[in-house]
């Protein structure tokens, strides 16, 4: 992975190797007017994507032909995606759409979206909690004046990083921790500080994929940016190379080259530290993070090539995603293989080939990661008729592994509202159903 692998562009060469807190601007779409259903309900943000594009594009006053040609895909989808018979679950289809639009991808894709389900609505409550904590301590001034044992606070950390809690717990624990570890950081005593340091880089990880899941995008990138600052206080590599995954991964999806430039120059920055064990384990997560922005920059060969770079470094550590930082082990990378082939628009028996090299027992010890598999697995089968009730079971399974996670995730969300469009009233209908009111979907 040296620097002379890169290709004359700069990219790599791959043959070569909440009470909710958001402004209205970020939850909701423009609405110009209240466009009625046939019943003559007014519609919400509980229904398709599809349903907001038309509103956007109405409002835009383009036709499907102009969007299509501007977003670079095609009128037929766009049709149906806008009747909500094809689900816009694609990262790179929606900011595609957005950039096209002229809006935020959250405008598109909705916000955070509540219900009365406690298990989804519950960790929004406790949002505004996090954002103060991220934005109103600093290095030199911590909000609070006292703190639990520097021990007990890391520990706590890692307990959050190995997901040992559900969304609920870590939105109460993490601004406590955050707080206390800023007193911590303040401390004369050097050794003392820098281990307090190094724990928020870690607590910030945890605040990054917290918002993220939640639909808070800004807070996600707050979040990564203060890692980013510690970071660069301790000027250490590896710490360095956490701060840059997790400002990867909140970058927007429209910043395609960007983002997998920035992947890809944090890869090789943290390479000659690769034989520190932790250090391996970062770059193994660096290395996906770029398979994951190639692939939404649509660039399939140099996303398989980081694929196979991760293999490789995976093959070099334990294969304990439980253990692991960020769950790197050969196991995981099977995970994102799926994740990575359902954001390519992949579905039915690609999907379950690859489904089929995943072991489940493995990633066990990452509810949310394993979640997330079942999930992606479930949205790619369920863009194709024959694979639908197939698709409902692992979605079930998926919510029934991390409900918390599931019912707000928006990916997951479009998939059963298009899957409800085109179900049948039979027993698998009802299932769907039920999934779709769990998830505050109209049905």
């Amino acid at each position: 992975m040296s620097p002379a692998a890169r290709s004359v562009s700069g990219a790599r060469n791959p043959s070569s190797v909440t009470t909710l807190a958001t402004t209205s601007s970020t939850r909701w779409a423009p609405r110009p007017y209240a466009e009625k259903e046939p019943s003559g309900g007014v519609m919400h943000d509980e229904e398709t994507i599809g349903t907001r594009l038309r509103r956007l594009r109405r409002w835009r006053g383009m036709t499907l032909d102009q969007l299509a040609g501007q977003a670079g895909l095609s009128k037929s989808f766009l049709s149906m995606a806008e009747r909500g018979v094809r689900a816009v679950d694609r990262r790179s289809h929606i900011a595609a759409l957005a950039a096209a639009l002229r809006v935020s991808e959250a405008e598109l894709a909705g916000g955070p979206h509540l219900t009365a389900d406690p298990v989804q609505a519950g960790p929004h409550a406790l949002i505004p909690a996090l954002r103060i904590a991220l934005t109103a301590n600093t290095l030199t001034a911590p909000v609070a004046e006292r703190a639990r044992p520097l021990p007990d606070l890391t520990a706590e950390v890692g307990r959050i990083d190995r997901s040992e809690y559900r969304h609920s717990e870590v939105a109460v624990r993490l601004p406590v921790l955050i707080d206390e570890l800023h007193v911590h950081a303040c401390a004369a005593d050097e050794h003392v500080s820098r281990e307090a340091l190094a724990s928020l880089v870690d607590a910030f990880q945890a605040a990054t994929f917290t918002s993220k899941d939640l639909g808070y995008a800004d807070l996600a990138h707050i979040a990564a940016l203060r890692a980013a600052e510690v970071a660069g206080v301790l000027d250490d590599a590896v710490d360095q190379g956490k701060a840059d995954s997790l400002r990867v991964h909140t970058l927007p999806t429209g910043s395609r080259e960007f983002r997998l430039t920035m992947a890809e120059r944090a890869a090789d920055r943290l390479e000659p530290h690769a034989g520190d064990p932790l250090g391996l384990q970062v770059l193994g997560m660096l290395t996906l993070a770029a398979a994951l922005s190639a692939t939404l920059a649509h660039r399939f060969d140099v996303a398989a090539h980081w694929l196979d770079e991760a293999s490789a470094l995976a093959s070099r550590v334990p294969d304990e995603p439980g253990r692991n930082w960020g769950a790197f082990s050969s196991a995981n990378v099977a995970v994102w293989r799926v994740g990575l082939a359902t954001e390519r628009g992949e579905g039915g028996g690609v999907l379950l080939d690859l489904a089929r090299e995943v072991d489940e027992d493995r990633i066990a010890a990452r509810p949310g990661r394993h979640a997330t598999f079942l999930a992606d697995v479930g949205r790619g089968l369920a863009r194709e008729r024959a694979t639908m009730r197939e698709a409902q079971r692992w979605l079930l399974r998926a919510e029934t592994l991390a409900p918390h996670k599931i019912r707000n995730s928006s990916a997951v969300r479009e998939s059963v509202a298009t899957m409800l469009t085109r179900a049948t009233v039979d027993a698998g209908g009802r299932e769907l159903r039920g999934l779709a009111a769990r998830m505050g979907v109209a049905h």
